[in-house]
């Protein structure tokens, strides 16, 4: 059987109505392809993106001013600090909700633009906060905007992309957030919580601005039977010397097989429920990978093994994830997506493993050393602040988990989401994928304490290296390898009648 990099992603399941060769395909194309004004797109969307990750990042530098402030209206103690992390992912899974109700009705560009508002006006109430509601209210303002932001900025860089750079340029989805979770530690180092919440207006403000002279997606406008504006949004996008009429005809071809609107009896459908399932467990297995956990003791982690300064080791840890996740990109559309994957989920885990080993190794240390004096130790996390020959295994761990997860389970489950939905579906399954992935992040955060008690902190991550492992074998049974195909063809795979598991 050929590899799944080398078959044809149609097999030899090709009817006569399958839609025409892609342009795209064509060297000749591909020599005339301008792609400047689409870097320029890309780069008003993924401003969305680094908004969202500045939102995410913002709590790590804004929490301990907030805890230590003199106003007691305002004062956090350790459980309302928790909500104050945690609240913007519920704020988010909403916003999934929302964003996927209304990117297929108002398009893909207008609800981007949209965003800007509730990203604004959150951290303005969070500005003007007088009371510890107004900050939780800035949040979830704030993680709504992520929501929306986290579905339609991948769904626009893949119908504004050609397959030659969807990969790289859907990286970048992850590569921002990364960057804006690294910005708003590194301006946590000298700025308070209100002027870190008044930096975190500016990067939506321009995204608006530089995406009203943006183009709508040529997909949408065709589906909405706009040809003359997808036309001219393909000359923007492609340059003037491709043949627009041509991939017009491509894609207008894909939708002659479709109805427009999503029905509830589509779900019986391949085309529709297989690409759905797989979209869910990408965002499921990203959840369960750990990140959050190894995310969550990454400060103590470093200090244990000698950084003091939590704040220092959080710029660590956001420079790791940026330079590995930039990698990533680089090399998307040449080793494509599913290998990656299949590293990226074999470096977590073994680290998760080495980690469980190293709680167990330590807790079996603090065991015995307490044993004469008859205490005894919880299932809880133990990094003691005395000497630890082990502090240098963490660090690794921790430093290699965090580069895995960036160059695999980080971006691609967001850039495959983007690819593998029919047109129609695309609004309603992007949006399920996302409140599958918030509300995910929810529940392994905030029931992460109960889970080290349940297992003990190091069953807790050999519970997360098993995860791994399951999604390795997911990715090798389930999920196609997307790369250099164009959408329509995409679509195809899942409509054709080859078997879905190859």
């Amino acid at each position: 059987m050929a590899s799944e990099e080398t078959r044809p992603l149609l097999g030899s399941a090709v009817r006569i109505n399958d839609p025409p060769q892609s342009p795209s395909d064509s060297q000749e194309y591909l020599d005339k392809l301008q792609n400047r004004k689409l870097y320029l797109a890309t780069f008003a969307a993924v401003l969305g993106p680094l908004s969202f990750g500045y939102v995410l990042g913002y709590s790590s530098p804004a929490i301990p001013n907030l805890k230590k402030i003199e106003d007691l209206d305002l004062r956090l103690d350790s459980n309302e600090a928790s909500w104050f992390g945690s609240v913007v992912t519920l704020g988010a899974a909403l916003g999934g909700i929302l964003g996927g109700c209304i990117v297929d009705r108002i398009g893909r560009k207008l609800s981007l633009m949209l965003c800007a508002v509730p990203f604004i006006f959150g951290f303005t109430v969070i500005i003007s906060a007088k009371y510890k509601s107004m900050l939780y209210i800035g949040r979830i303002l704030t993680g709504i905007a992520s929501g929306v932001t986290s579905l339609v900025v991948p769904v626009y860089i893949s119908e504004t992309s050609h397959p030659a750079v969807r990969g790289t340029l859907g990286s970048c989805v992850q590569l921002m957030v990364v960057t804006g979770i690294m910005g708003s530690y590194v301006a946590g180092l000298g700025l308070d919580w209100r002027w870190l919440a008044v930096v975190g207006c500016f990067p939506p403000f321009f995204m608006a601005v530089f995406m009203c002279f943006m183009p709508e997606t040529p997909r949408f406008l065709l589906a909405q039977k706009k040809q003359l504006e997808a036309i001219t949004a393909l000359q923007f996008l492609r340059g003037p010397l491709v043949d627009h009429e041509l991939e017009c005809r491509q894609i207008e071809a894909n939708f002659s097989e479709q109805e427009n609107r999503l029905r509830w009896a589509d779900f019986k459908n391949p085309a529709i429920y297989k690409p759905f399932v797989i979209g869910v467990l990408l965002m499921l297995f990203q959840q369960f990978s750990g990140i959050n956990a190894i995310m969550f003791y990454a400060e103590t982690i470093f200090e244990d093994a000698g950084f003091k300064n939590s704040s220092i080791a959080s710029v660590i840890v956001g420079a790791i994830q940026v330079a590995f996740t930039a990698g990533a990109a680089l090399i998307m559309d040449k080793a494509g997506r599913k290998i990656l994957l299949i590293i990226s989920g074999a470096i977590m885990t073994v680290s998760s493993a080495v980690f469980g080993a190293y709680f167990k190794i330590v807790e079996v240390q603090n065991n015995s050393s307490l044993t004469d004096t008859g205490h005894s130790t919880m299932h809880t996390p133990v990094l003691q602040n005395t000497e630890n020959h082990l502090a240098w295994l963490a660090l690794v761990c921790t430093s290699v988990f965090i580069a895995g997860f960036a160059i695999g389970w980080g971006p691609i489950p967001w850039l495959v989401m983007s690819e593998i939905f029919p047109v129609k579906a695309r609004g309603v399954a992007s949006g399920a994928c996302v409140l599958t992935n918030w509300l995910s992040a929810f529940l392994v955060t905030k029931e992460f304490h109960d889970l080290m008690v349940f297992l003990g902190s190091y069953g807790t991550f050999w519970f997360f290296a098993s995860s791994c492992a399951l999604s390795i074998l997911f990715t090798c049974l389930c999920i196609p390898e997307t790369k250099g195909k164009t959408l329509e063809q995409i679509e195809a795979h899942f409509r054709g009648v080859q078997e879905f598991i190859s």
